[in-house]
């Protein structure tokens, strides 16, 4: 027999009691036992034997034995055994036909002893079985012993203590322990390698008796400590004919191969399923940071436990990089999703960080392909660091494994997606890498796209504070305060403007417009229309006539529709001439009284054509305060312009008396949320 077995002999613990339950082998085989006096007479006769010859002991004591259980041409043949047996004292083993009380013949296996007693007499003990019942049993165990030894299914038999009796070698080879090591020895004592304790629930089995079939095992087994291999297991207890129980066997089946296909399968679904997120999640808005804290979140914790991402100074610039020499970087995020040290080795988001030529994620620049370091080492973490302080914090973090891989969109190189593992044991592969730079290339597009709204988005801001008057100079009777605000990093710049223009006679012409639309084309046609209103300013016309002029000019612009409250404030008279073409309402404040809006005809935007404009005017005194502003600053989609006006009104009512300029940063702090969706114009002017 193939497989391993540990003798009950060489078993330390304490032997049975002088009583033991019988085993069941016995009576499995049907032995019957007859012992023969020296003259071949039946002197004892067992119940099996009844069994197996059909004579009764009443019937079979006192007879010969040879006339009554054999045939007569066989009886000579059997009586020679038998003094054989008697003379020599040899046993004598075989089979032999036998005739059944029945008549019929069957062939028996004998095994035949002499016996002698006390006194000196000689008998002649016979342990007979039917011979077909022997070689059933002799054919069932030869079958188990080869069926355990050369199966592929390791297999392990334990005692009562859970103690190792045999194993076969299928176990071994998958467990990679051999059976010396087992042998004796406790399951607790060799299953040390499973994460859960295998010896309460072999007990659980070895106490109720109800079987664990397929139970799913993944471990690291000591034949093969680096990898993940799978396992079905099964535990049954053992028990004899009679229900005692022997103990306990296991079987160990190795799915591994399964296990990886199922493992890969999943990984692949996974893989897919992030690439389809990374979609949806990844430049949700064109601000630079948020993208690239987008892609940073999404990859933590699914492919790295921490990732950072870093833009190419240059590309953010519009410069090539550098074929020699460090290479700059400007880190927008860094993720992780448990506190470690590698956060504190990243380079701050925001900050700049120049990386020598030997760094690896300068050579993944450079080279325009990923860097997959599967092992990391000291001298690895060396390069991966920008210097030795963040290599010992990466140390300190458990970093293992390394991934970086290039942003590239348009053909041009533009960061790099860096990764770490801290916590996930399994090391970056070819796999990781691929998936990585799926990612990478998807978020490289939003992210140049981010860079290109950016570089626009500046250019029209740039724009727009050009064409926009500076800080007011000191005008008769007026302290007036100006703020511009663009619109948050979601929209682009807009058309809004204000101005205050000197006029003859130490009047003042206040102007706040609203070109619709965004973007440089809008910036210009503010432009267009400021520079168009100083001139009509300048000419002193009423405001009516300048509004009428300016809304013939439209008529040959391409962004027509404008909105512009146009107002002359002559401080001689304490009065205002104000005329709207379709602009909120302007806000005043008299000493004393809470801010109202003014009750004015609101007229037709600019570029409508042919609606005629009516001026309204009303008294200014000395410590009034007068607010122009346009929809930005009222306009929200969470709530109704009419509670955003009240609210307006209630924040100039608080800061009426304050230095216009605090009054100005005020209100902007009250109604302006962060990142706002259209950019704001606000004027505030006190007559003195």
């Amino acid at each position: 027999m193939d497989t391993t077995d540990s003798s009950r002999a060489g078993d330390s613990r304490s032997a049975a009691g002088p009583v033991s339950p019988p085993s069941g082998l016995l009576d499995l085989l049907s032995v019957a036992a007859v012992v023969l006096n020296a003259q071949g007479q039946v002197v004892f006769w067992s119940s099996k034997a009844e069994e197996l010859f059909g004579y009764t002991a009443a019937e079979a004591l006192g007879q010969y034995a040879a006339p009554l259980t054999i045939h007569e041409e066989h009886q000579d043949e059997v009586i020679k055994l038998f003094a054989e047996v008697m003379e020599s004292g040899t046993d004598w083993a075989g089979a032999f036909p036998i005739r059944h009380k029945d008549g019929s013949s069957r062939l028996v296996e004998f095994r035949n002893m002499r016996l002698l007693d006390d006194l000196g007499e000689v008998y002649v003990l016979g342990l007979a079985a039917d011979q077909a019942t022997v070689e059933r049993v002799e054919r069932d165990a030869a079958l188990a012993v080869r069926l355990v030894s050369q199966s592929p299914v390791g297999l392990a038999i334990l005692d009562s203590d859970l103690r190792y009796l045999a194993v076969n070698p299928a176990l071994e080879r998958i467990t990679g322990q051999s059976a010396v090591e087992r042998l004796g020895r406790s399951v607790g004592e060799i299953l040390t390698f499973l994460d859960t304790d295998p010896e309460a629930r072999l007990r659980r089995v070895l106490e109720t008796g109800e079987s664990v079939v397929d139970r799913d095992i993944v471990c690291r087994p000591p034949g093969d400590p680096d990898h993940e291999h799978a396992w079905s297991v099964s535990y049954y207890r053992l028990e004899d004919s009679s229900g005692r129980v022997l103990g306990l066997a296991y079987s160990v089946i190795d799915v591994t191969e399964r296990h990886r296909a199922a493992t890969e399968a999943a990984q692949a679904r996974n893989r897919l399923a992030l690439i389809a997120r990374a979609s949806a999640c990844v430049g949700t808005t064109l601000d630079l940071d948020a993208t690239a804290r987008e892609l940073a979140d999404l990859v933590v914790p699914v492919l790295a436990d921490v990732a950072a991402v870093d833009v190419l100074d240059d590309a953010l610039h519009g410069r090539t990089m550098p074929h020699t020499g460090p290479v700059r970087f400007r880190a927008l995020a860094v993720h992780a999703d448990h506190p470690t040290e590698a956060v504190s080795a990243a380079d701050p988001p925001g900050g700049l960080a120049d990386y020598d030529d030997d760094r690896l994620i300068s050579h993944c620049v450079r080279t325009r392909r990923p860097v997959l370091v599967p092992h990391t080492s000291l001298r690895d973490l060396g390069r991966i660091a920008r210097h030795d302080e963040a290599a010992s914090l990466l140390a300190a973090a458990g970093v293992h494994s390394y991934l970086a891989v290039p942003l590239v969109a348009r053909g041009e190189v533009l960061g790099v997606l860096d990764l770490k593992r801290t916590r996930n044991p399994a090391r970056f592969d070819d796999d990781d890498a691929f998936l990585a730079c799926e990612l990478a290339a998807r978020a490289a597009v939003c992210i140049d796209n981010a860079r290109g709204y950016q570089t626009q988005r500046h250019a029209a801001l740039t724009l727009q504070r050009s064409l926009l008057p500076g800080p007011p100079s000191r005008l008769p009777g007026l302290e007036v305060a100006c703020r511009y605000q663009p619109a948050g990093a979601m929209s682009e710049i807009g058309g809004d403007w204000y101005d205050a223009i000197p006029l003859q006679g130490d009047k003042t012409a206040l102007v706040v417009g609203d070109v619709m639309g965004s973007g440089i084309n809008a910036a210009a046609t503010m432009g267009q229309l400021r520079t168009a209103t100083r001139a009509f300013a300048e000419l002193d016309l009423a405001p009516a006539e300048v509004l009428r002029h300016l809304d013939h000019l439209t008529e040959g612009i391409e962004q027509t529709i404008t909105t512009c409250i146009y107002c002359v404030y002559d401080p001689h008279q304490g009065q205002c001439q104000i005329c709207l073409a379709g602009h909120l309402p302007p806000a005043l404040m008299r000493a004393g009284q809470v801010a109202q809006l003014l009750d004015l005809p609101t007229g037709a935007p600019l570029g409508v054509g042919g609606v005629p404009f009516e001026a309204t005017t009303f008294a200014l005194h000395p410590g009034d305060e007068l607010a122009l502003y346009t929809d930005g600053l009222v306009e929200t989609r969470n709530a109704p312009i009419d509670a955003r006006l009240d609210t307006l009104l209630d924040a100039l009512t608080a800061t009426r008396g304050h230095d216009p300029e605090r009054t100005c940063d005020r209100i902007l702090e009250i109604l302006r949320p962060p990142g706002g969706e259209d950019d704001v114009a606000l004027l505030i002017a006190r007559a003195r």
